[in-house]
């Protein structure tokens, strides 16, 4: 009884239930506030202790007692929101890129951050100019070897492999806490990481020689790259002014005389001189400048001015589409040639025989508009002078002319099918001896030839299987395949041309899926703030093929066209509303037309994308694709043949690898162009390596003359016919 008197004396208002739960709410409330306050006293101390390794890495670098001379380079500043610069700090003063919420709405000049391409760091625009040159030096020509670039990861990778997350020196965790005891380097080259304390027992080891660490194949080693004096000269621009002038006169000259001399007939190709490239329907235009504050201009991290448009190849195009035009065609080309050399900024020098780097194309408007992210971060990884941008105003053919001196390479394409189209066009241009085989990074919507070629469908796929450190590993592992190229005629009845051909990798359609890609394509014209993704780009297919599947446009097909394979006319069934030509195994997104599988045709042969063969199906309208989309039901088999000719009675829509048009009555004659080399993910690893080593023991022979380039693509084209 005394305890419970002195418990009243303590607490006289605990037999108040609402007082009860005054003080209990209080007690929480003070409790949270604690919690809350250790927290972020927790959170400061951990944000200032990273923001003095930062300065200690940033004294570290300005130290002038370095023993071994380092390369320096600017960075690549581009252009950006501040929005996207949340959790980054500036390089210069340390201070965190996003703007206080509490200080009021945010100034025009502060909406706006500077963010390098190469390396990743940011800076805000007052700032950028007295950033140190600590990003990636693309060239270190008189250097006996590579060395270490130092600097702080300001981009984290998170698809690199584990042993890189150690120092190179003591082997200890690298960890970004706060608990760790040093701060850490990242090589800008090998992504190896060090701690700061180790740098100085590391660098009397090793002298800070790097071996571009694990794609050090695929990396264009910056021991090659020379750069080039920009200012040649007045005289030298004098001359390679009055050089073009020239060439342009002498053109003029060339075409008023063929002109006079036949009349009409060079006049048949001027139309539609637009579509030469197979560049299909993504687009190239950029959504946004960048900036640089020593460049007036947009210049790709190699160096090279955008020149050598799709729009500037075509005038090759059509000069070469006749026999009568070839010299002129030629000398067109030894033009352009001149002129991609003056644009260039690099050059590759001495190149060992036994590198094989890759050579990057980019076309970061593809359907998944995710350009930006996969360039910066193939900066990171490779040298930034052997990936490029494709747009509008730059073409494949700069890269290629910048690789002209490399016997042996290879090439990635970070793009849709249409962009795969352009770049095989470019290299049938270069008349390569050892043409480079292509792989596939796909960022399209579609994404056909990336799926039959083991690259998936998607980027999505691409992170499924590893990320991008993992199809890089996938590339140089990979089995040199074969894949047929057609030539599309577009011809009148009097067998004249109507416009320049086309080239074909994966399919042509005529009618209800042509319909359909055409809608979407004029829509993308109309509204490209629309598709901005590869998920949205597929329901809006979906949505303009629901819209088709009332009407009965193609209600008369049958009576529309006339189908020819091989000299022998095809009937073509009355239900039907399309014609599709493939050549591969995958169109719309996945969806097999043939069906190798299917034993119910006796006389048909396996679909194959190298056997110079086209399997030619027909659809009977929206209604079938989407069935045949989730595989509920399957393309009627016409026939297979290697010339196939298809007359257009009526105007129809047509559609070739995804570029869409409405085409006129004429004659689509569809003929075998070429063969083209492409890589092919292995699925299983001794067979990749057993390629990759094959391969390179090819190469290695030709280039000491034990075999010539015409045995060592026989013996590839074997090899690829054997491995499939």
């Amino acid at each position: 009884m005394d305890d419970d008197r002195e418990i009243e004396m303590l607490l006289p208002g605990w037999n108040n239930p609402i007082e009860s739960r005054i003080f209990i709410f209080s007690c929480f409330l003070a409790a949270l506030i604690g919690i809350l306050t250790i927290a972020y006293t927790a959170f400061q101390w951990r944000r200032n202790i990273n923001l003095s390794w930062m300065k200690a890495v940033a004294r570290s670098k300005k130290n002038p007692k370095a023993r071994h001379k380092v390369p320096v380079a600017p960075h690549n500043w581009v252009l950006e929101s501040v929005s996207r610069g949340k959790n980054l700090n500036c390089c210069v003063c340390l201070k965190p890129m996003s703007p206080s919420q509490t200080l009021g709405p945010v100034a025009g000049s502060d909406s706006f951050i500077h963010h390098c391409s190469i390396c990743g760091a940011a800076a805000h625009l007052s700032c950028s100019s007295s950033a140190h040159k600590d990003c990636k030096s693309v060239s270190m020509v008189g250097f006996d070897h590579v060395m270490h670039q130092w600097t702080v990861r300001w981009t984290e990778i998170t698809d690199l492999p584990d042993e890189t997350s150690f120092c190179i020196l003591c082997e200890e965790p690298c960890s970004g806490s706060f608990l760790s005891g040093s701060p850490i380097w990242c090589c800008l080259w090998c992504q190896r990481l060090v701690h700061v304390d180790c740098h100085s027992s590391m660098s009397n080891e090793s002298g800070d020689t790097c071996d571009l660490g694990q794609f050090r194949r695929l990396i264009l080693s910056p021991l090659h790259v020379k750069e080039l004096n920009s200012s040649s000269g007045f005289l030298s621009s004098i001359t390679h002014g009055a050089n073009e002038i020239a060439s342009s006169v002498r053109a003029s000259i060339r075409s008023q005389s063929k002109k006079y001399k036949h009349g009409n007939e060079s006049s048949v190709d001027s139309g539609n001189s637009a579509s030469t490239c197979d560049a299909s329907v993504e687009s190239t235009d950029d959504a946004h400048p960048k900036v640089n504050g020593s460049h007036g201009m947009e210049e790709s991290c190699n160096g090279s001015l955008n020149v050598g448009s799709p729009q500037h190849s075509g005038v090759v195009d059509r000069l070469d589409s006749k026999p009568s035009l070839k010299r002129s065609g030629s000398i067109n080309q030894k033009d352009e040639s001149q002129i991609l050399g003056m644009k260039q900024k690099y050059e590759i020098i001495d190149m060992p025989s036994d590198a094989r780097p890759l050579l990057v194309f980019i076309n970061k408007k593809s359907g998944a508009q995710r350009g930006d992210n996969l360039r910066q971060r193939l900066n990171f990884l490779l040298n930034p002078a052997q990936v490029f941008e494709l747009s509008s105003t730059q073409g494949p053919e700069v890269g290629l002319f910048f690789f002209r001196k490399v016997p042996h390479f290879r090439v990635l394409v970070c793009g849709g099918d249409g962009t795969v189209g352009w770049v095989l066009t470019a290299i049938d241009k270069q008349n390569f001896v050892s043409p480079p085989p292509v792989a596939i990074l796909p960022a399209g919507t579609g994404n056909d030839l990336a799926r039959v070629l083991s690259w998936g469908g998607g980027l999505g796929s691409v992170q499924r299987q590893g990320g991008l450190c993992t199809l890089l590993h996938h590339i140089e592992n990979a089995a040199v395949t074969i894949l047929d190229r057609w030539k599309v005629a577009i011809v009148n009845h009097q067998r004249k041309q109507l416009q320049p051909p086309k080239f074909m990798n994966n399919y042509l359609g005529v009618g209800c899926d042509a319909k359909v890609a055409l809608d979407i394509h004029n829509l993308r014209e109309e509204n490209p703030e629309k598709f901005y993704n590869q998920f949205m780009n597929k329901v809006l297919y979906a949505r303009e093929g629901a819209r088709s599947i009332m009407d009965r446009t193609f209600a008369d097909f049958p009576w529309q066209v006339r189908v020819e394979v091989d000299g022998v006319d095809i009937e073509v069934p009355e239900d039907a509303e399309g014609v599709l030509v493939a050549n591969i195994g995958s169109y719309m997104g996945g969806v097999d037309l043939w069906q190798n599988e299917d034993e119910s045709y006796d006389n048909f042969d396996p679909q194959s994308m190298h056997d110079k063969i086209l399997e030619v199906v027909s659809i009977s309208g929206t209604w079938h694709l989407g069935k045949l989309q989730v595989g509920l039901s399957r393309a009627r088999r016409l026939a297979q043949g290697q010339s196939i000719k298809i007359q257009l009675l009526a105007p129809l829509p047509v559609q070739i690898d995804g570029e869409p048009w409405f085409q006129q009555p004429c004659t689509l004659a569809v003929s075998h162009h070429g063969q083209a080399f492409m890589l092919k993910r292995a699925a299983e690893e001794p067979l990749g390596h057993a390629a990759a080593i094959i391969t390179d023991v090819l190469e290695n022979a030709e280039t000491n003359h034990v075999i010539n380039a015409s045995q060592k693509r026989a013996l590839l084209q074997e090899m690829a016919l054997r491995l499939t």
